[in-house]
C-alpha cells in the first residue's frame, strides 16, 4: 500500500522508477492506477539474493526505498519463519548486494516501524529507546533496523531508517487492520469487529504523510546528522482503537455504530506512541494531514474501490 503511493509521488516528480514486485495483484493500487505501466518492473523475492541483485543492477538506481516485508502481525504469529526470511534475510540480501556491487548509491531508505521498539515502560518512544521486539513481527523489525545500522557503521552504506506509527490510507487490502476493515464493513452495512478490547493505544499516520517523510529523509541522507540515523514519524496524537473506530464511523456514516468487541488479540503491544521531535528539528518534517482529512481521503478511496 505505501509503495503504491510512493511510486505515484515519484512519478509525479519526474523520477525514473523501478519496482521490485513479488506478486502481481490486480486489485493493488499500483496496478489499478496503472502507475506500474510507467515503471520498470522486476519480479522477484527478497529472500532470493539473485533476484535482489538482478533488480539493483537492472535499475541503475540512485536511491533504494526498502519497503518490502511481511507486514501482518497475525501472519507472523502463524508463520514466523517466512516473516524472518522476508524481513530479516531480505534486508541483509539487499544491503550485502549493495555492499558488494561497487555501484555508487546515494542512499537506502529503510521503512521500519514503531513495532521495532517492542514494549517499553516510558512513552512516547524516542529514537534513544532500545529496540526490544518480542513477537515475530516486532523482532523482525528490530533486526531490520540493526542490520541496516551495521552496514552503515561497518561498510559505510548510506542509509536512513523511518519508524512510523500505524500507516493508513487507500490501497490497504489487509482487511484485518482496523481502518480498512472497519470502512469496508460500514460501507457494506455490516457490523465491524474489533479483535482487541478496544483500549490499545496507537499512532495513526496518513499514507501521504509517510511518503513525504520517506522523500524528505532520502533527500537529506547525505547529511552527517541524517546518514545512519533513525527517525520517528507521528502526529503525536495517540488514539485508542475505540477512538479511531469512532472517527472512522463519523467519516463513513456520519454517526457511531456499535462494534463487536472480541477481545481475542494476542501477542500485540498494548500501548505505544512516538515522539517526532527529532524529525521536526533535524529534517524539518511535519504532518500535513490531520485525522479527519486523512480519513476522508481514505473513505473516498474505499467507496470507489468497493463500487468498481
Amino acid at each position: 500500500m505505501v509503495g503504491s503511493w510512493l511510486v505515484k509521488r515519484l512519478l509525479r516528480e519526474g523520477a525514473r522508477v523501478t519496482v521490485f514486485v513479488l506478486d502481481h495483484d490486480p486489485q493493488s493500487e499500483l496496478l489499478r492506477s496503472k502507475d506500474i505501466d510507467h515503471c520498470q518492473v522486476v519480479s522477484g523475492d527478497l529472500r532470493d539474493r539473485g533476484d535482489v541483485s538482478r533488480a539493483i543492477f537492472a535499475s541503475e538506481c540512485d536511491y533504494i526505498f526498502h519497503l518490502g516485508a511481511q507486514t501482518i502481525v497475525s501472519t507472523a504469529l502463524f508463520d514466523p519463519v517466512y516473516t524472518f526470511e522476508s524481513n530479516i534475510m531480505g534486508t541483509w540480501n539487499l544491503f550485502d548486494v549493495v555492499r558488494t556491487s561497487g555501484k555508487p548509491l546515494k542512499g537506502i531508505l529503510v521503512a521500519s516501524s514503531d513495532k521495532a521498539y517492542g514494549t517499553a515502560k516510558a512513552l512516547p518512544y524516542d529514537e534513544s529507546t532500545s529496540l526490544h521486539g518480542e513477537g515475530p513481527y516486532d523482532m523482525s523489525k528490530s533486526c531490520t533496523d540493526l542490520i541496516a545500522r551495521s552496514y552503515f557503521l561497518t561498510y559505510g552504506v548510506p542509509t536512513v531508517i523511518a519508524r512510523c506509527g500505524n500507516i493508513y490510507g487507500g490501497g490497504d487490502l489487509n482487511w484485518s487492520r482496523i481502518v480498512p476493515g472497519t470502512i469496508r464493513d460500514l460501507i457494506k452495512g455490516k457490523t465491524p469487529v474489533i479483535r482487541s478490547n478496544g483500549k490499545y493505544l496507537r499512532d495513526y499516520v496518513y499514507v501521504e504523510d509517510a511518503v513525504d517523510a520517506y522523500l524528505t529523509m532520502a533527500s537529506k541522507v547525505q547529511l552527517t546528522e541524517v546518514n545512519g540515523e533513525a527517525f520517528n514519524f507521528s502526529r503525536e496524537e495517540p488514539l485508542s482503537v475505540l477512538n479511531i473506530y469512532r472517527a472512522i464511523c463519523e467519516s463513513t456514516l456520519g454517526h457511531y455504530k456499535e462494534p463487536i468487541i472480541q477481545d481475542t488479540a494476542h501477542h500485540e503491544i498494548v500501548d505505544q506512541h512516538l515522539s517526532s521531535t527529532k524529525a521536526r528539528e533535524v529534517l524539518g518534517w511535519r504532518s500535513s494531514y490531520d485525522l479527519q482529512t486523512g480519513l476522508r481521503e481514505t473513505v473516498n478511496w474505499y467507496r470507489e474501490f468497493i463500487s468498481s
